[in-house]
């Protein structure tokens, strides 16, 4: 009885650890780690259905990946409205795309998009 109880608890130790861990690190801790200390990062899944999250300087943004025969689009959205932002950090975010796709046409949504037309 006392050795059942001691592998219960082994395994029960064991679970513990490998939950904690999974959690450590896992992709959207480490998303809102970098967004809450102001950094880039780039969260991207080699599937091309899957969308990719990216964070620079506090605002998150959301890619989809269009794969052609011939090229890659690349469409990009803010979750919520990004704020202090300037023409050349979102210069600075199309090249850190592009070192990934480097054929890859990149699109901004709205209100991005009219922000880069007007300056």
């Amino acid at each position: 009885m006392v050795w059942f109880l001691r592998i219960i608890l082994l395994i029960f130790i064991i679970f513990f650890f490998y939950v904690i861990l999974k959690n450590i690190f896992t992709p959207s801790r480490k998303l809102k780690s970098a967004r809450k200390q102001k950094r880039f990062l780039l969260l991207d899944s080699d599937d091309v259905r899957r969308n990719f999250q990216l964070t620079y300087k506090g605002a998150v943004f959301t890619g989809e990946k269009y794969n052609g025969s011939t090229a890659i689009s690349i469409t990009i959205w803010p979750q919520n409205k990004p704020s202090g932002l300037a023409k050349e950090d979102f210069i600075f975010i199309e090249k850190k795309i592009c070192e990934k796709y480097p054929y890859a046409e990149i699109h901004w949504k709205s209100p991005i998009q009219e922000f880069l037309k007007d300056t």
